[in-house]
């Protein structure tokens, strides 16, 4: 009777059953490895940017890996998500996803918080409307918080600006924010850097002019509409810190384009001097209220180290070149006025 027990112990029907179990236990553990270890992402680049957007759940993190196309399977991300206890630690921002990336991998991303910040490159902006623009679309610091920033006396008193010439701490430069920035550290960064730009030496150099720093960057931003050559911004400082000491009006064209918000002028006509706007430097006196720009650092030193000239007009050169004739008496201006209108006639230029 045992023998008969021992042999039915050692049935190949049992030797199968233990087996099949034993693969069904690895095949368990394989499964589980797969779920952790194995690539979940969709097919896209080397890399993909996930955005979790401030005040997100867990449940708005699931929906949002589904409509940016970053994992392929939610369901699988979310079993392993909920053992490492993510959905109690969401954090916004945004994240890097590189390719063949694991539900482990995403997940202890998503859950550390650490972002992948995001390059603000501003270059030169003309209106309030362009910085909101730039940063809304870049970062999450929502357009309307940024404009009441802007527009804000009181808060802005506190910088030594105003409603006019904030936009002097708007200095064109590469920042690196993270994407979740709210909109008040994203000016208060810009304005750390603005305060830092501006040393002991540049507001030396300024108060020895009899210029405050947002006349200097009101200056600058003129002087960085009427060239785009670097080598001769000193001398078109020159001209109108000259004028400024003589009482004349500055006369600059820019500032026409910018109370018309026209940019797209080539030629100012004798009406448009006409027009009725504290930044219409034809017809009224001294700076204007503001920059028609933010300036770069290069435009505001020429203006703190202007060529020693005793110039009071310049006209762009018939040639095209870029470059401008300069001047020191209105005859000599005349001259060369005429001598670029001819050439803008003969091109046709309206």
């Amino acid at each position: 009777m045992k023998r008969n027990k021992a042999k039915n112990t050692n049935s190949p029907w049992i030797r199968r059953i233990a087996v099949i179990a034993a693969c069904l236990l690895a095949g368990g553990m394989v499964l589980a490895a797969y779920l952790l270890m194995g690539p979940n992402t969709k097919s896209f680049g080397d890399k993909k940017y996930f955005y979790v957007p401030t005040g997100s759940t867990y449940q708005h993190v699931l929906k949002g890996l589904q409509e940016q196309d970053i994992v392929r399977s939610v369901s699988t991300f979310n079993l392993v998500a909920r053992r490492l206890d993510y959905p109690s630690r969401v954090k916004a921002g945004r994240y890097e996803i590189q390719k063949g990336m694991s539900n482990l991998d995403i997940v202890r991303i998503l859950r550390s918080g650490r972002q992948s910040p995001v390059k603000l490159v501003i270059n030169k902006l003309r209106l309030k409307e362009d910085f909101i623009r730039l940063v809304s679309t870049n970062l999450e610091a929502d357009s309307v918080a940024m404009r009441a920033i802007l527009e804000d006396p009181v808060h802005l008193r506190q910088f030594g600006l105003d409603t006019n010439t904030v936009m002097c701490a708007i200095m064109p430069n590469t920042y690196e924010f993270y994407w979740n920035t709210s909109a008040g550290k994203v000016f208060s960064k810009l304005e750390d850097a603005y305060e830092t730009f501006w040393n002991g030496d540049r507001r030396a150099k300024a108060s020895a002019l009899g210029l405050t720093r947002t006349e200097v960057t009101t200056l600058a931003s003129i002087v960085e509409e009427e060239t785009n050559r670097h080598d001769e911004k000193p001398a078109i400082a020159s001209v109108y810190l000259n004028r400024l000491r003589k009482g004349m009006k500055l006369g600059a064209d820019p500032t026409v384009k910018f109370a018309m918000k026209n940019f797209t002028l080539r030629r100012i006509w004798g009406s448009y001097l006409e027009y009725d706007s504290p930044y219409n430097t034809y017809r009224y006196s001294g700076l204007p209220p503001g920059p028609i720009c933010t300036p770069s650092a290069r435009s505001i030193d020429a203006v703190l180290t202007p060529a020693d000239t005793e110039y009071l007009y310049f006209c762009a050169r018939a040639d095209g070149s870029g470059y401008h004739a300069f001047a020191s008496t209105y005859k000599e201006h005349l001259e060369n006025a005429r001598a670029y209108q001819k050439a803008l006639n003969a091109r046709g230029v309206k």
